[in-house]
């Protein structure tokens, strides 16, 4: 059995090869450009060096009939034929309030996509886009839509309610949905096998840290409430995105700088964050790189793009916004057996781990300095002192292996939702692959 995991972009075309009896990644890579000119694919064959191929893709249709291509043909060839694909898991970013687990692709399950469409206007086309030319490159191969908001579907109306007319919520939907839902899942549930206990039994602050980022309350293995809200938008700073706001300010703006609501929307999302404090860095590899510790307001240059004091402002209002979020999340739990920190920036960065976590001693919270430092990339790792009451985990995500497992159980009849689901992650003796 084959599974192939496609993540649709609006450029972009993100796949992955999966062998789950093996347990073994065949192939993986990136089809990149796709609509824009000058596309093309990086492809890496398990054991192989990374194959970059140049190729026209103006649609998504042709990106996929080249990943097809790609897999069964050539340096890169990892398929005999498209006919070993057992299924194709699609990651979606909005289900809305209908669609709270994975599904097989249908009619309904596409009319839904449509139909939310205003509720991620940036996510779900490219997401449909890439589904549909999958169907019409692979039409009798089972069809799986994986959604980044069913695991937050158990937060409480308490937690997902904005304090706004009833009336947005019920005609048009706006309430809190979450999402990076994959993430904070496998996370989640890694934390429980290495602490060995059972999910239900543990309650994890996770923090999926990339350029995007959100932290998650897990109580007792289902989500109880997440940064991100209505929109990707919402929660910590990211590395383009403002994160919270007061939502007078747009309004202020409208006038103030005569742009109009499209322009600051574009702004908050594309250019405020990281980028917006520095003037010049989303990457948090370049804000270190020109970070000082003790660069100063009233210093030469301070005010200007990239300069120190702009990078040590950003790193600051981040770690701080990250603290406070980490603190509200173990009050809403009433305690934490352990947090998580994942993705790019929270597996790699042990400047963000230690800033996010800086004054929390005293709170049970105790990072070891030295395994912080040394950690080496990828692995999963405590890096608490021995004696510190809250663990603090080092995680790798693997969203594709949520991907791959809800796909596998579809096909069998076994599925059930996130709340519900074992994934084999959760095993003690589980040892993750990359």
């Amino acid at each position: 059995m084959k599974i192939l995991t496609i993540n649709c972009g609006s450029s972009s075309v993100k796949y992955l090869l999966y062998d789950p009896d093996a347990d073994r990644r065949l192939a993986t890579g990136i089809v990149e450009r796709v609509t824009v000119g000058g596309s093309f694919i990086k492809h890496k064959k398990a054991g192989s060096p990374e194959l970059r191929r140049e190729f026209p893709c103006p649609t998504h249709k042709e990106a996929i009939d080249l990943v097809l291509r790609t897999l069964t043909a050539g340096e890169g060839k990892v398929l005999d034929d498209v006919h070993e694909i057992a299924a194709v898991a699609h990651r979606v970013v909005h289900g809305g309030e209908e669609l709270t687990g994975s599904v097989p692709v249908d009619d309904h399950a596409l009319d839904v996509l449509r139909r939310n469409i205003s509720l991620a206007p940036l996510h779900n086309p490219p997401n449909i886009a890439g589904i549909e030319a999958a169907l019409a490159v692979l039409p009798d191969v089972p069809h799986v839509a994986v959604f980044d908001t069913a695991f937050h579907y158990t937060i409480p109306d308490y937690a997902y309610t904005y304090a706004l007319p009833y009336e947005w919520y019920r005609d048009h939907g706006i309430r809190r949905y979450g999402f990076h839902g994959t993430s904070h899942l496998y996370v989640s549930r890694r934390a429980a096998a290495l602490l060995g206990r059972e999910p239900k039994d543990v309650n994890v602050v996770t923090l999926h840290i990339g350029n995007g980022a959100s932290a998650c309350a897990v109580q007792g293995g289902i989500s109880v409430d997440t940064s991100m809200g209505f929109t990707p938008l919402e929660g910590l700073v990211m590395g383009t995105r403002s994160g919270d706001i007061d939502p007078a300010i747009p309004f202020h703006l409208l006038g103030e700088l005569n742009l109009s609501a499209d322009e600051i929307y574009k702004r908050l999302n594309k250019q405020s964050g990281l980028v917006g404090i520095t003037g010049k860095f989303a990457d948090r590899r370049d804000v270190m790189a020109n970070y000082r510790a003790d660069a100063r307001k009233d210093e030469p240059g301070a005010e200007e793009p990239g300069s120190a004091y702009r990078c040590r402002l950003s790193f600051d209002v981040e770690c701080y916004r990250l603290r406070k979020y980490l603190g509200s999340y173990i009050a809403v739990l009433g305690w934490a057996d352990a947090i998580v920190f994942t993705a790019g920036v929270g597996e790699n960065s042990p400047e963000v781990r230690a800033g996010t976590l800086r004054g929390l001693a005293r709170r049970g919270i105790i990072l070891d300095e030295e395994k912080n430092t040394t950690l080496a990339r990828g692995v999963e790792a405590d890096i608490a002192t021995a004696d510190s009451p809250i663990r603090i985990f080092v995680i790798p995500t693997d969203e594709e292996r949520v991907f791959v497992e809800d796909a596998v159980a579809i096909l069998n009849g076994t599925y059930a939702p996130p709340d519900r689901f074992v994934y084999s992650f959760q095993r003690p003796d589980y040892k993750p692959t990359r």
